[in-house]
């Protein structure tokens, strides 16, 4: 009986022991689990903001396509006269400043109106069309914008300038070519402001920045200085140049 006793007491201290081993882990293993839920819970905390800043810059390029057309019975002299429009064309530029040194003169088209066989050939007051387009290229925009506003006198003295082709409207466009220039300002700038507005955030919601999530500088954007229906980018010499940054900050209490 001794003997039996003294086994079962020995059983019963080796199941109490591996009791309260089983409990202290298993208290572990939650409080570990606990906390492990919590910093997940705060890492999945964040805010995202944006940060906005723009640049009023002017075009440093221009190109004018000046298209010319001239019209004739004999294809000779619609070429002869093309080459007149062309020569006046030059002349009013250097008249108003405009180095022509840089313009191009580009490939000459020639329309055949009797070619087509729909046309009532007696009613054609020209056989010949010859389309030409000289394309200046000018380091000052502001000088061709000038001459633009002058065009009437290239008008008067004979010139037929046409619009449309693969040029469009056919008028100046100016260019910002030094984007890269004010990119790590710009970028800095923005990034800043971003800062600023979580931190606004996050003092209004009693919390505190952490590290950030994700960034996103944006895309820079070219866009014409006073914003209005019908006005185009490219037409105007004063430009407006924006990025917008978003970044996602971490918060925590």
């Amino acid at each position: 009986m001794a003997v039996t006793t003294t086994t079962s007491g020995a059983n019963g201290r080796q199941s109490v022991a591996v009791a309260v081993i089983l409990g202290i882990g298993l208290a572990a293993a939650g409080w570990l689990a606990g906390h492990g839920f919590a910093r997940g819970r705060t890492t999945d905390r964040y805010v995202t903001v944006k940060g906005i800043a723009e640049r009023e810059v002017k075009a440093d390029l221009a190109l004018w396509p000046l298209r010319v057309a001239t019209a004739d019975n004999d294809l000779g002299r619609a070429q002869a006269l093309n080459k007149e429009s062309i020569q006046q064309i030059r002349a009013f530029l250097e008249r108003n400043g405009i180095d022509v040194s840089r313009a191009e003169l580009q490939k000459i088209e020639v329309t055949d109106a009797y070619v087509n066989q729909y046309q009532d050939v007696s009613r054609i007051p020209s056989r010949y069309v010859v389309n030409q387009t000289l394309m200046v290229r000018s380091d000052k925009p502001e000088s061709i914008l000038e001459a633009s506003q002058k065009i009437g006198d290239l008008v008067s003295a004979g010139v037929v300038l046409s619009s449309g082709g693969e040029y469009g409207f056919g008028g100046p466009t100016f260019l910002f070519t030094r984007l890269n220039d004010l990119k790590p300002e710009m970028i800095g700038e923005a990034t800043t402001r971003a800062r600023e507005a979580a931190q606004t955030f996050a003092r209004d919601s009693g919390s505190q920045l952490a590290g950030i999530r994700r960034a996103n500088q944006g895309v820079f954007e070219i866009l014409p200085r006073d914003q209005a229906p019908g006005i185009q980018e490219e037409s105007q010499l004063n430009k407006r140049v924006r990025v917008v940054s978003t970044v996602e900050y971490f918060l925590r209490d």
